[in-house]
C-alpha cells in the first residue's frame, strides 16, 4: 500500500506534465509570427494544444470547487465543460454570418461531438464499469435523474429544430431557457463531498488553500489562452486539408475535430469507470450532453446573427437537417436507455455498433435509415421493454418524482 502512493503520485505528474506540454508546440508557434506552418503540421499542433487545454480546464475546476460557492461553480463549470468545442464551433457560426459556405461547418462539429459523446463515450464507460464491477449491468446515481430529464427536454425539442431550415433565434431562446433551468435546478440540489482524482487531487496534497488557488487559477488561464490561440487555425486547417486532398470537409470537422475536444471528457470517465467508479464517469458524461444540447447549439444562431448584422438563424441545408435528426435519434435512445437507471452491457455494445456503423456510411439514404433504426428501437423499448424503464422515462419526461434530493445512493460499478 505504501508502494501505492508514490506511485499513484508518478501517474499524476505524468499525466500533469502531458497537459501542460500539449500546448506548447503550437503556443510558441503561434507566438513566432511568419513561419508559414503547413495546414498538415498546423492541424496536428493547434489540435493536442485544445486536447491539453481541456484537460487544464477540467483539472482547474475541479480544483476551484473546493473553494468557490457551490451555485458559481455549477455555472462555470457548465460554461467551461462545452469551452474547447464551444470556441472551434463559435468560429465556424461566425464566418458563416460573412461566408455562408460556412455554415455547414458549425452543425457538422456540433453533431459529431454528440454522437461520439454517447457512441463511444457513453458506451466505454459502461462497458469498462461493467468489466470492472463483473456485472453485466450499471447502475447510475439517482442524482443523474436531474440531468436525465433536461436531457429528454432537449432531446425532444431539437427534433422541431430542422422544421424551420435553420436553428433560429426562437431555438436560441428556448435551448438557453431550458440550460438556466437546468443550472437553477441544480442549484437546489444536493452535493456530494468533493473527491478529487488525478492531477487535481496531486495539486490539492502538494499546496495550502492559496497555493492551490494560484494552480486553478493559473491553468485556467493558460487553458484558455491555448483554445484562443488554437481554435481558428484548428478549424481553418482541417478545411484547407480536406479541398487539398478532395476529401470531405464536412466529415474531417465532423469527426476529427471532436477527437480534441472531447477526448479529455472521455478520458477521465474512462478513468473513473476503472477505478470502479463507473457511475461517477457517466454521470459528468450526461452532464456535459445537456450543456452541448442546450448551451452550445443554443449559442449557434446568436454568433451567426451577430456577425451576419441581422436576425436570420444559422441555416440548414439538406444534409445539416439529416445529420442533426440522426443526432436527436441516437440521444433519444440513449436517454431512454438510462431513464431506469440501470443499462446493460449489451446495450451499450448496441450504441457503440449502431454508432461504428453509421461513421462508414456517409449516404444520406442509409443516414436517414440510421435515424429511422434509432427511432424504432426507442419506440420498441418503450412499448416492449421493462415496465419499470417506461415509467421511469416518462415520470422523468413529466417532472414527476424527486430530482434534487437524494436518499440513498446507488452502486457505484
Amino acid at each position: 500500500m505504501v508502494r501505492e502512493v508514490p506511485r499513484a503520485r508518478r501517474r499524476d505528474l505524468i499525466w500533469f506534465a502531458l497537459g501542460l506540454g500539449l500546448p506548447l508546440p503550437w503556443v510558441v508557434a503561434e507566438a513566432l509570427h511568419g513561419l508559414g506552418i503547413q495546414a498538415e503540421v498546423q492541424a496536428p499542433l493547434a489540435g493536442m494544444a485544445i486536447l491539453g487545454a481541456a484537460f487544464m480546464l477540467a483539472w482547474s475546476c475541479e480544483i476551484a470547487e473546493r473553494d468557490i460557492p457551490q451555485s458559481l461553480a455549477l455555472l462555470v463549470l457548465a460554461l467551461v465543460g462545452v469551452l474547447p468545442e464551444y470556441a472551434i464551433d463559435l468560429h465556424f457560426a461566425w464566418q458563416a454570418g460573412i461566408d455562408p459556405s460556412y455554415a455547414p461547418y458549425a452543425t457538422a462539429n456540433m453533431t459529431g461531438a454528440n454522437r461520439m459523446l454517447i457512441g463511444l463515450g457513453w458506451a466505454a464507460v459502461i462497458v469498462v464499469g461493467c468489466w470492472r464491477s463483473g456485472e453485466s449491468h450499471l447502475d447510475v446515481h439517482p442524482r443523474q435523474k436531474l440531468e436525465l430529464r433536461y436531457l429528454i427536454w432537449a432531446t425532444l425539442y431539437s427534433f422541431f429544430i430542422p422544421l424551420g431550415g435553420e436553428i433560429s433565434l426562437l431555438d436560441a431562446g428556448i435551448l438557453l431557457l431550458l440550460f438556466a433551468a437546468y443550472v437553477r435546478a441544480a442549484m437546489g440540489g444536493e452535493t456530494p463531498e468533493i473527491d478529487l482524482a488525478g492531477p487535481a487531487a496531486l495539486i490539492d496534497r502538494e499546496f495550502r488553500d492559496t497555493g492551490r488557488r494560484i494552480w486553478a487559477l493559473l491553468l485556467f488561464v493558460f487553458a484558455g489562452y491555448a483554445i484562443y490561440v488554437s481554435a481558428e487555425p484548428f478549424a481553418e486547417s482541417l478545411i484547407t486539408m480536406g479541398r487539398r486532398y478532395d476529401v470531405d470537409e464536412y466529415l474531417l470537422v465532423q469527426w476529427v475535430a471532436p477527437l480534441a475536444s472531447e477526448s479529455p471528457e472521455f478520458i477521465v470517465a474512462v478513468l473513473f469507470a476503472l477505478h470502479m467508479r463507473a457511475s461517477t464517469g457517466i454521470g459528468a458524461l450526461v452532464s456535459s450532453k445537456v450543456n452541448q444540447w442546450t448551451l452550445l447549439v443554443g449559442a449557434l444562431p446568436i454568433a451567426y446573427a451577430i456577425s451576419s448584422g441581422g436576425f436570420s438563424g444559422l441555416p440548414l441545408d439538406e444534409r445539416q437537417t439529416e445529420e442533426l435528426l440522426l443526432t436527436s435519434a441516437q440521444s433519444l435512445l440513449a436517454v431512454i436507455l438510462l431513464s431506469d437507471l440501470r443499462v446493460t452491457r449489451n446495450e451499450a455494445l448496441g450504441l457503440a455498433g449502431l454508432f461504428l456503423a453509421q461513421l462508414c456510411m456517409t449516404s444520406m439514404a442509409v443516414r436517414s435509415g440510421f435515424t429511422v433504426i434509432y427511432l424504432a428501437i426507442s419506440l420498441g423499448i418503450l412499448m416492449f421493454g421493462r415496465v419499470e424503464r417506461r415509467r421511469a422515462f416518462f415520470a422523468l419526461l413529466w417532472g414527476r418524482g424527486s430530482t434534487s434530493q437524494v436518499s440513498e445512493p446507488a452502486k457505484d460499478a
